[in-house]
């Protein structure tokens, strides 16, 4: 019996074909089809590259030009698509690089190895191979201890480190020298150094990972290597041409065929119970979340369930399921339900023929009205603003789901600012009443009231009959006590029950703040947190997490976050902190800011922008202003964010961007937003959000 041999795609391989001209990318194409059908064909002429440290590269011609480098090992039956080039780059590219297995964790890892010529005052001294990284610079200063001098080969390994580059990782003293060497390193290795450097113990962080290193390791058994979540951060193996065709033919989103071990671990397997996942901007939670989904379609949505994957707005929504369209099977998504959560309240109550209309926004119309009528009943001697009531309903009565005087009187209200006596709790308690009445007397419901309503129905029904084998949960900052009491009542307590991906540095809606742990969601044992931001550079993220400094940042479960471990791994100009006279000024300054990076983009790239403005009115001002500039701009809204849109600069407010990713982005805000970070928290974290969505360049704009 016969086996069809393994063939697998490198990541190199994919970005570099996604840079080929049209006419050479259709030729691999053609080619790399013919070889995942048999790489040992006898039409496939391998050919040795003269100087290469790893025998097993080989060169495959594909036309008088062009040539592939293929790992075709001495024995075994892997065969791995590595990179793509001219002739002399592809053999250049080749000849320093080799293909190892990590002897501690068994991941399959590329190594870059130099020449270095020995200056010998003897003729014909050899060449050594040593690893490629940055020497450090002379220097008469001390020379600082090496970070990881403490570590042994086998931590070190264990980490990630390939062994080729134990030598040059023992050498780094400073995480300035860490970052150089950065991209020597498998993802893996540069996170568990930082780490570790940040203060956490190899076995802390192999415990986070999950990762095991106490099996015995065959460095031959490249097939076995593949298996490990750290290879498949590198490399995808492709079954068939169907498969092959469609990772090849795919928009170059990484994403949809790499995620890092740790994604790659929590997307897959069993989990006991309700899941956490913390991460800063551009850590990958989304990327995650749709990751898990998939997987639950695909392996527990069985006996006709499905998944559902819930959010907090209508457009981040849209956008989540356009982009589960593209990395799903047309059958896996047929179990993928997608809604933000609002939307899926208005359909359960539709379903149930309930008649109420959620209020949203209580400044407006019937609820309005309702508001007035309930503060005309406060009592005046108790000399207190209307502010102090509606930020009391919003942040106890409605949070806590209080529903009886008797419940108000015991409530915390820790935070709140003004101490109520029990005398004081029964004054202030009838102009709640009052307003609940109102709005019921004009079928209108608050939003939180409708949560925990629908949870307590659901409640004296059965969770399973919603029909729902998991539920994946994105932007879980966002959601307030009521909406996660209602998450966790649509589905029963059990195995791969509930999955939250989310970040507190990007709650940009105060009054959602609740615990996990107070709403019956226990996650003790399976939180995690993802640490390597793949969107932005190092240069936009720390000035954005600058702009949070001072500022609390809780974990979604009454503890806190921190930030001293989150890293980019990428790095680019520094952004521009300017002040401005006026809207006028500030279009300038963002037109300018466009047509500098528009000029300096590649023949063939083109870059998306986005202009973040604090109000609709400010949004709308600069998109006039970049129309008469000779700009066409679009502006995203809560039907649409226009994401196939082409050449045009995106307009968005503030709460509208989150989510979404462009390669640079302005940012224009109010100068009052940067003030006491102790008064401006909720600003501040508002402006994180919109910096933190550029991928390469970034202008902040103070007005």
């Amino acid at each position: 019996m016969s086996f069809k041999p393994k063939v697998a795609l490198a990541q190199d391989f994919l970005l570099q074909l996604a840079r080929l001209p049209v006419s050479v990318h259709s030729k691999v194409m053609k080619w790399a089809i013919q070889f995942q059908a048999d790489p040992t064909s006898s039409g496939i002429n391998y050919e040795n590259i003269n100087g290469a440290k790893d025998p097993n590269l080989k060169s495959v011609r594909l036309d008088k030009d062009w040539r592939g480098i293929v790992f075709k090992p001495s024995k075994g039956d892997v065969y791995v698509l590595l990179y793509v080039d001219h002739h002399d780059d592809a053999y250049r590219w080749a000849e320093n690089r080799k293909l190892t297995i990590n002897p501690v964790t068994g991941a399959m890892q590329m190594v870059t190895l130099e020449h270095v010529v020995e200056q010998d005052t003897e003729a014909g001294a050899p060449e050594q191979p040593v690893p490629d990284y940055a020497a450090p610079p002379q220097s008469v200063e001390p020379v600082a201890a090496p970070l990881f001098g403490e570590l042994s080969d086998t931590e070190l390994m264990s980490l990630g480190v390939p062994e080729e580059l134990l030598s040059a990782v023992r050498k780094i003293a400073s995480e300035e020298a860490l970052d150089a060497l950065q991209s020597r390193l498998p993802a893996e290795a540069y996170e568990g150094l930082f780490l570790v450097a940040a203060g956490d113990s190899v076995n802390q962080v192999l415990q986070a990972r999950e990762t095991r290193v106490d099996q015995a390791i065959d460095t031959s058994d490249f097939a076995a290597a593949l298996a490990t979540a750290e290879s498949q951060s590198r490399f995808v193996v492709v079954d068939d041409d169907e498969a092959m065709l469609a990772i090849m033919n795919a928009p170059l989103a990484q994403w949809r065929v790499f995620l890092h071990p740790t994604q790659n671990k929590l997307a897959r397997g069993d989990r006991s119970g309700p899941v956490r996942v913390l991460g800063g901007a551009g850590t990958g939670k989304t990327v995650l979340a749709m990751h898990r989904s998939k997987w639950l379609a695909e392996n527990r949505a069985l006996g006709g369930k499905k998944v559902l994957f819930t959010t907090f707005t209508r457009n981040l929504a849209l956008d989540i399921e356009e982009n589960l369209k593209t990395l799903c099977s047309a059958d896996a998504m047929s179990r993928i339900e997608v809604k933000n959560l609002d939307a899926w309240v208005g359909g359960f109550m539709r379903a149930r023929k309930l008649e109420h209309r959620i209020v949203y926004d209580r400044k407006q119309d019937g609820a309005l009205q309702a508001w007035q009528s309930a503060l005309a009943t406060k009592d005046a001697t108790l000399d207190l603003p209307d502010s102090f009531y509606s930020d009391e309903l919003e942040q106890v009565v409605l949070a806590q789901g209080l529903t009886t005087l008797d419940q108000y009187r015991t409530a915390r209200r820790i935070g709140r600012g003004v101490i109520l006596s029990r005398a004081k709790r029964d004054a202030v308690w009838p102009v709640f009443e009052e307003y609940r009445g109102q709005l019921a007397s004009r079928k209108l419901k608050e939003v939180d009231d409708a949560y925990r309503e629908i949870a307590e129905m659901i409640a004296t029904e059965q969770g399973s009959e919603l029909g729902y084998a998991a539920i994946v949960i994105d932007e879980t900052q966002d959601f307030g006590p009521q909406a996660l009491k209602l998450l966790r009542a649509m589905i029963a307590h059990g195995p791969n029950d509930l999955f939250f991906v989310g970040d507190g540095h990007q709650r940009i809606y105060s009054r959602n703040r609740a615990a996990m742990s107070r709403c019956g969601i226990d996650i003790r044992g399976r939180s995690r947190k993802l640490y390597l931001n793949y969107r932005t550079t190092d240069e936009i993220r720390r000035q954005a997490m600058a702009l949070l400094e001072g500022c609390e940042i809780d974990d979604l479960d009454d503890g806190h976050d921190e930030s001293k471990r989150y890293k980019s791994l990428s790095h680019g100009p520094a952004p521009e902190v300017r002040k401005t006279s006026g809207l006028e000024e500030a279009s300038q300054a963002a037109i300018g800011f466009i047509q500098q990076w528009r000029g300096a983009q590649a023949e063939n790239e083109s870059l998306s922008f986005c202009v973040v403005s604090y109000s609709e009115k400010s949004r709308d001002a600069l998109g006039q202003q970049l129309q008469a500039a000779g700009i066409a701009s679009v502006p995203i809204t809560a039907q649409s964010n226009h994401a196939d849109a082409r050449n045009v600069v995106h307009l968005a407010t503030m709460h509208r961007a989150k989510g979404l990713e462009f390669d640079c982005v302005i940012v224009v805000a109010p100068e009052s937003y940067l003030g006491p970070a102790e008064e401006t928290a909720g600003k501040r974290r508002l402006l994180y959000v919109a910096l933190t969505r550029a991928k390469r360049g970034a202008l902040l704009l103070q007005v």
